[in-house]
């Protein structure tokens, strides 16, 4: 069966990736896909930097806004609802472009990875639960370190959930879900793709993180992460262990200063920018488009991704 056409445009926090992939999809009656962890929540704007409808300039956009603070998220949801969107968006002969910054998300669509979610077995998930309650998230991950050390290290013992779904796998299977998700990442791309990740220099995309921060401060992400509060959103909530959300909550709890949440949310968004650029260098068959060798000119970026789209047979 012949492969679907798909357009992927990632890249780090802050490096331009909305206004490039707007302009990408106007040029191949394309439509947008959000690959992000956070842009999803209604309520979450400013803190999540969330393309407004002007920004949008009409292309249609997908999996923004669709879904309250206190539901559940993750990958295995995300690529649900993206193939419900990649349904509708082939109907209508247009080429989906995948744009965010969330890799892993990127990567179990473009992939089809099948993260068994399916395979749970409720009486073990209690006792491992009741563990946890009992001795302590790190007991759990103790556990966890002992049958499958490469999850260890990648899950944090802060995130039982997780830690529990890998034990889980583990007893089920006999088999490590590193071992498993290894696996699956060596399969190759389910859709005719072309996979660019925008790249700037290092000091410049630290600078733009630094004003993007500053400008959402001056938008009013404290007021934003007070009304959050009072819907009754708390840190357990993963839509509020985001970026500049569990900073600013951690300030309004009287924690750490404002100036100390600041310098938080700085440090640990470049943190988070480095972290993205290691995993897409880890990414087979990836475009780096680094703004540098184009002088920055927009028009001359997108002219090079239309030609490498061309060339791979994306578009025509």
């Amino acid at each position: 069966m012949e492969k679907k056409p798909m357009i992927v445009l990632t890249g780090p926090t802050a490096v331009g990736k909305t206004k490039l992939s707007v302009a990408l999809a106007k040029a191949v009656r394309g439509e947008i896909i959000s690959a992000d962890s956070m842009q999803v929540y209604r309520h979450m704007d400013i803190g999540s930097a969330k393309i407004t409808q002007e920004e949008m300039q009409g292309v249609p956009h997908h999996l923004i806004d669709i879904l309250e603070p206190w539901e559940e998220f993750n990958v295995v949801v995300f690529k649900q609802k993206c193939e419900e969107c990649l349904r509708g968006i082939y109907e209508r002969g247009h080429i989906p472009i995948l744009t965010g910054g969330t890799g892993f998300y990127i990567q179990a669509v473009l992939r089809d990875i099948d993260f068994t979610e399916n395979k749970e077995n409720t009486a073990l998930r209690a006792s491992l639960e009741e563990l946890a309650a009992r001795e302590g998230a790190e007991a759990l991950h103790a556990r966890l370190r002992e049958v499958d050390p490469v999850s260890a290290e990648a899950i944090h013992a802060n995130n039982i959930k997780r830690v529990i779904r890998a034990l889980e796998y583990y007893e089920l299977t006999g088999m490590p879900i590193s071992t498993h998700n290894e696996q699956e990442k060596q399969k190759e791309s389910a859709y005719r793709s072309c996979y660019f990740v925008l790249n700037d220099d290092r000091e410049r995309l630290y600078r733009r993180i630094e004003e993007r921060i500053d400008e959402m401060l001056e938008n009013g992400l404290v007021d934003e992460v007070k009304r959050l509060k009072k819907m009754g959103c708390h840190r357990k909530m993963v839509s509020m262990q985001g970026l500049g959300y569990k900073e600013i909550l951690a300030y309004l709890e009287g924690e750490i200063s404002l100036e100390e949440a600041v310098y938080l949310l700085k440090r640990n968004t470049r943190h988070f920018a480095k972290r993205q650029l290691t995993w897409f260098r880890r990414e087979p068959d990836v475009i780096w488009i680094d703004k540098d060798k184009f002088s920055c000119d927009e028009d001359a970026i997108l002219n090079f991704m239309l030609q490498k789209c061309r060339e791979d047979m994306i578009i025509s």
